[in-house]
């Protein structure tokens, strides 16, 4: 498809320096730019590239004044960043759709689906799974027994959803995430074995959520382990049994949360982050990558580190561990001359 500057800018409500007729049919970063391809500029620090990138058009900040010659048609606007990012969804949503359902698929007689569904090839839904209107069910997901999806819910290739799960609306989750297998309970016994502690809960969505490849999310002892509305979590994420993630939460890859712990809404996690069981972390917490937290956190402060600290508390104790060389070289010769000074003061006593 191709759009002119004039359509794109008109779309985006921004302001057009150059021509309006320039004509592009893809996207592009910067920094690969090529003619008929569409980028832009947000962050200052690539600016060089606007003064040398082969796009056509590139979106700008209303506030970028150019140092050096442009030859690409700029259209400013307020964000540049969102507005890239409106397109891209608009990109999207004009890529060929997948639909129907595949004979290779087996479903279940029991199985309800809504309109507009697609379901790929040796995707399995088992009894009782009722699907809303315009879901894409990919190649070899497995939907267990009584699971149900909401409308406009998209699994990739190989996403396993365990029995009697909900996920609601909106929902996207890529491929080879497991929703819904058992916590990790096992109780000591007589004979110093552990004994599985059955698994008889579930795991909850709700809508607006994107799970990003690879994420496990366990179902809960008993109960649910709940992600509420609007919650993104990356690959490679962990989140134990009856655990609960509050609404509009980011986490980055290899964030874990141990069982029973409850996350509060609007925090953000840096990859790495690890947080130990039965625990309450606040609304709006900031979490630096590899932060280990022990201990519970109250609304709206940042934590880095481990054990996890303050911010500014980690910061000046991380500049006082990076002189502990220095510091423990200092000890050992201050030490040495008290001895010294002992042993004098002692010989001086001795002689009087």
């Amino acid at each position: 498809m191709e759009f002119t500057a004039e359509l794109i800018a008109g779309f985006l409500q921004g302001e057009i320096v150059g021509d309006p007729k320039t004509i592009v049919n893809t996207l592009a970063k910067i920094e690969e730019g090529k003619p008929g391809a569409l980028a832009f500029l947000a962050n200052p620090k690539y600016e060089h590239y606007i003064y040398t990138t082969q796009a056509s058009i590139v979106i700008v900040n209303h506030t970028f004044t150019p140092t050096a010659p442009v030859a690409a048609t700029l259209i400013r606007v307020e964000d540049a960043y969102s507005c890239f990012a409106k397109l891209l969804e608009l990109y999207v949503a004009n890529k060929p759709q997948k639909e129907g359902i595949s004979p290779k698929a087996s479903i279940h007689d029991s199985v309800s689906l809504g309109e507009n569904v697609y379901v790929g090839d040796y995707a399995v839904l088992e009894q009782g799974v009722k699907v809303g209107n315009n879901c894409k069910i990919y190649p070899q997901v497995y939907l267990g027994d009584h699971v149900t999806l909401g409308d406009n819910v998209t699994l990739y290739p190989g996403v396993k959803i365990y029995e009697m799960c909900s996920l609601g609306s909106h929902i996207i989750i890529h491929a080879g995430s497991v929703i819904g297998a058992d916590g990790f309970g096992f109780a000591p016994n007589e004979k110093g074995e552990f004994s599985k502690i059955p698994q008889i809960g579930n795991v909850r969505i709700e809508d607006e959520v994107e799970i990003g490849a690879n994420t496990c999310i366990d179902r809960a002892t008993m109960g649910s382990t709940v992600i509420h509305r609007g919650v993104k979590l990356d690959n490679l994420i962990q989140i134990a049994h009856n655990v609960s993630i509050g609404e509009n939460t980011v986490a980055a890859s290899q964030v874990g949360v141990a069982g029973s712990s409850k996350v509060g809404a609007n925090c953000m996690f840096g990859g790495q982050v690890g947080i130990a069981g039965h625990l309450q972390i606040g609304d709006g917490v900031k979490l630096a990558s590899k932060t280990g937290v022990s201990n519970n956190i109250g609304d709206g402060l940042t934590y880095m580190g481990y054990p996890a600290l303050p911010g500014m508390k980690f910061h000046r104790s991380n500049a006082i561990f990076r002189n502990l060389p220095e510091l423990s070289n200092r000890v050992h010769q201050l030490e040495k001359e008290l001895e010294a000074l002992k042993s004098t003061l002692n010989n001086e006593g001795e002689t009087h």
